[in-house]
């Protein structure tokens, strides 16, 4: 089986070893070559071939899927980061590794692949918030309005799902995944209209650096929506643990979380 997980990076760190993983620099257009600090040649680059590699402010790691989807043959495809893998799943040696040598491994794919049809992070709860109410917290509320108004318009057999997705309190995030070629190309054949739509309507200009991602950020509740259209039409989901490859500062994180919530505090950086 021949599988391809993009690991999409904007700066020199350690790649796995394992040639499954295919890294690609993402926002590459204009920017000088990207070599992994355990690798003597550059990775690929996403602005080569039929790219939208100068979107990547605001399409975050959708440059690296939309060059996938373009450009890259193979039976299955995935999206992972530099910094957050999908976890191996054989534990069996008992033994310490390094978080980037804890990685599911090509055989394990493989595997998985044969069993289920999509394979998602494992769900991130927010408890206290639905995902709607979470990101108007933390980011803009109408930024889903307006996908939601062109849903109902372009593709209205999946408003349901839009509404039920809206509602929910946990989701799978990251816009990390693992699926066959063809449902990729259904993904995007879906997705990229409803965001260069939604680009058309309300453009971005007037935000901040970090608040500007909201395309790629859009895309990770859109990515719940089309998920549960799939799930109904009898397609098999499996979660599997992320792995992080760099700490998170938990303590920062859960306070933004509350002052989003509770003090109007929108976010303004990463964790």
């Amino acid at each position: 089986m021949d599988c391809k997980i993009i690991v999409a990076m904007h700066k020199s760190c350690e790649v796995p070893v394992d040639p499954m993983y295919f890294p690609l620099q993402v926002g590459a257009a204009g920017k000088d070559v990207l070599i992994p600090l355990n690798r003597k040649e550059p990775v690929a680059r996403d602005d080569t071939g039929e790219n939208i590699s100068e979107k990547n402010p605001s399409y975050c790691e959708l440059t690296g899927l939309y060059w996938a989807w373009k450009n890259l043959q193979a039976e299955v495809i995935g999206l992972v980061h530099y910094r957050r893998y999908f976890e191996r799943q054989d534990f069996s040696d008992g033994l310490y590794h390094l978080p980037i040598d804890d990685i599911l491994s090509e055989a394990e794919a493989e595997e998985l692949m044969e069993r289920y049809d999509i394979v998602v992070p494992k769900r991130q709860k927010y408890y206290i918030e639905t995902l709607y109410s979470h990101y108007a917290h933390t980011h803009y509320r109408e930024h889903l309005d307006v996908t939601r108004e062109i849903i109902r318009e372009q593709c209205p057999q999946y408003l349901d799902s839009c509404d039920r997705i809206y509602r929910q309190r946990y989701g799978h995030m990251f816009n990390m995944f693992l699926m066959r070629r063809e449902l990729v190309d259904k993904y995007c054949r879906w997705l990229f209209p409803i965001l260069e739509e939604l680009e058309r309507r309300i453009g971005g200009e007037n935000l901040s650096a970090f608040q500007g991602r909201l395309y790629g950020r859009v895309s990770e509740i859109l990515f719940n929506v089309w998920l549960e259209e799939e799930k109904k039409q009898g397609k098999t989901v499996f979660e599997v643990a992320c792995i992080y490859i760099d700490k998170i500062n938990w303590r920062r994180k859960i306070i933004s979380f509350l002052r989003a919530k509770f003090l109007g505090k929108k976010y303004e950086r990463s964790f």
